[in-house]
């Protein structure tokens, strides 16, 4: 799209935010109820979209997608009132007569960039938050999930004026036509070194971020835990959209006495979950495309690998892939895998775990697999890290209840139910101050008098 059509549609947006008509309650919640009625009109083309673009299965799409971004419009819907409405604080003495009060507002015009590996969920669902908060939006969805991207746009094109919603689609040419405009916020889900890109340019106008980008995020299991489940939730997670997910346990940290059994029981529930022949597995998601299929099947180390391995470059597909006895030095363990790869680290103990993981960047998840509560508390107490699941991989991202976001090298911001509400609005804190009364105390001239009596209010 040409830069001057896309800085039309940034000037229409800010002329239709400084209408008002964005701040009424009831505005905002119709608009909520018109995308959920139009994702639920559509869910049959972004299902085939999806499948289209990672191979998704329909139960996938509903499950990780679609659904979990209807959740999100329902809980916004079901507390935009609560979150919108002035809440009153505490007024110091020094301040008498008045009240004081914080109170929501949109920041105005945002911009919301968008990753391939979840292209529904993670469009959509901050775009949600957007329009509870009261803000229009600029979508720009990844190039990479075409597919989706197209469904996206026609689904919000159909539904919404563009001078209130409007999907930008392209390339890294409309990236930078985009992030040459001032928007009131910009919301940005993806890699760490696109994400720094954002950031230094929303800095030319100090514009605020939330940055989604993802790490190594590790996985510890210790030797009290129950192997056979902590096997079944890791597969699970590990293998989910193909491993192209932001909190897949990246690598797996486990302690010597119980690896052979952990290796053993991976093993068994890839078969389980997947079967014998995962690439004629209907239901098993591909890579997004050639680039990112031939960077991870660079990783595998043949010589290292215990199952999995074998691949098919036509539909690109790798298989659940589990390489034991690996090293911090190797190549898999330099970069986040991003696929379906698990390597497997012994460790003698827990000291050593920690070790290796204070040795990396702030992941964007971590997960521990133990019956120790005690040791489990030293662990998320010790180790920074976005967020993360206790004995599961995963799922804590699928709550409204939860702020969801990186920390450090991951990120910064989080979203999601009322911290998706706060991620896109200002508070601004006001005291309305009262006037059948005016205290001298302030004024000039001071004396020893005034003196004593501002020690007394301010202590």
């Amino acid at each position: 799209m040409d830069s001057k059509v896309i800085h039309e549609i940034v000037e229409k947006q800010k002329s239709f935010f400084n209408t008002g008509k964005t701040l009424d309650i009831r505005f905002r919640k119709e608009s909520l109820r018109k995308l959920y009625k139009a994702i639920l009109d559509n869910e049959d083309a972004l299902r085939d979209a999806l499948r289209k673009d990672l191979g998704k299965s329909s139960f996938e799409s509903d499950m990780c997608e679609i659904r979990l971004t209807l959740s999100e419009i329902s809980y916004q819907l079901k507390h935009i009132r609560s979150f919108a409405r002035k809440r009153k604080v505490r007024t110091p003495l020094s301040n008498f007569a008045s009240k004081s009060f914080v109170l929501p507002s949109p920041y105005g015009n945002t911009l919301i960039m968008s990753p391939w590996n979840y292209p529904v969920l993670l469009t959509l669902e901050p775009l949600c938050d957007s329009i509870a908060a009261g803000n229009t939006a600029i979508v720009k969805p990844s190039l990479y999930a075409l597919a989706t991207s197209n469904e996206i746009k026609r689904i919000i094109s159909e539904t919404f004026p563009e001078e209130y919603i409007a999907v930008i689609d392209g390339g890294r040419e409309e990236n930078q036509s985009l992030l040459k405009e001032k928007f009131d916020y910009i919301f940005f889900t993806g890699s760490v070194n696109v994400g720094k890109e954002v950031m230094r340019r929303a800095s030319e106008y100090l514009t605020p971020v939330t940055l989604e980008l993802g790490g190594k995020s590790p996985t510890i299991v210790l030797k009290d835990a129950n192997i056979k489940l902590a096997a079944k939730r890791i597969v699970f997670g590990k293998y989910l959209n193909c491993g192209q997910t932001c909190v897949a346990p990246d690598y797996i940290l486990v302690e010597k006495d119980v690896k052979e059994e952990f290796t053993s029981c991976v093993i068994e529930e890839i078969k389980r979950q997947f079967g014998e022949k995962p690439l004629e597995n209907p239901d098993y998601g591909k890579i997004i495309n050639l680039k990112h299929f031939e960077r991870i099947t660079a990783l595998i180390d043949e010589g290292k690998t215990v199952y999995g391995g074998q691949c098919d470059i036509e539909s690109l597909r790798i298989e659940p892939t589990v390489m034991d006895n690996v090293e911090i030095t190797d190549s898999v363990m330099q970069e986040e895998i991003f696929g379906p790869i698990m390597p497997i680290i012994s460790i003698d103990n827990v000291s050593e775990a920690i070790s290796i993981v204070k040795s990396m960047p702030h992941p964007l998840a971590f997960y521990v697999f133990t019956s120790d509560s005690t040791m489990t508390n030293n662990l998320i107490s010790t180790i920074g890290f976005g967020g993360g699941c206790i004995n599961d991989v995963v799922v804590h991202l699928a709550t409204s209840e939860m702020g969801f976001g990186g920390f450090g090298e991951s990120g910064m911001g989080s979203y999601h139910g009322k911290d998706g509400f706060k991620a896109f609005s200002h508070y601004k804190s006001i005291l309305d101050k009262k006037t059948w009364i005016d205290l001298p105390i302030r004024y000039q001239r001071y004396n020893d008098k005034k003196h004593k009596l501002l020690k007394l209010f301010l202590k």
